[in-house]
């Protein structure tokens, strides 16, 4: 079993549920088990501003599936909540990444691991040391250190 990090996100049509419903069928996933779930997280979009502020999470998994089975998976929940890849860094149903799978650092058109954006973007970075205080993000060093030099100013953490 591998530990693996998805990144969950949400900017239309009931954000909190869409971003439930995705954690539900995570669960589904064979040979996959979710042993834990951030914190529910609202921030300002990247990239154009004329759009909804995100609601974000991040779950931590192990599973038996290999990179690529994972990301298929991950593709086709964002294909059942009516995720259309439209505008680049624009509103969306649903947004799966994977951000880290083990130790692993892969890089190619299909798939970048860890997450290539994993240590600019706060809204990942704060549920993710919710969940993992300990975590060190492979080839980008402890999330404490990469916390220490973002503005978390735009997170808020949902009651």
């Amino acid at each position: 079993m591998k530990i693996a990090y998805i990144g969950l996100g949400s900017n239309m049509h009931s954000p909190i549920k869409q971003i439930k419903s995705a954690i539900k069928l995570i669960e589904e996933i064979a040979s996959t088990e979710i042993t834990d779930v951030s914190s529910l997280y609202k921030s300002k979009p990247v990239g154009p501003q004329d759009q909804d502020d995100y609601i974000n999470a991040v779950v931590k998994i192990e599973t038996e599936l290999m990179p690529y089975e994972l990301l298929e998976c991950m593709q086709e929940i964002e294909k059942q909540h009516g995720r259309i890849r439209g505008e680049r860094w624009g509103p969306r149903v649903i947004d799966l990444d994977i951000l880290m799978f083990g130790n692993k650092i892969m890089t190619d058109q299909k798939l970048t691991i860890p997450h290539p954006e994993i240590h600019n973007r706060s809204f990942v970075l704060v549920p993710l040391a919710e969940i993992d205080s300990d975590c060190e993000i492979p080839g980008k060093g402890p999330i404490s250190d990469l916390l220490a030099t973002i503005d978390k100013s735009n997170v808020v953490q949902l009651q």
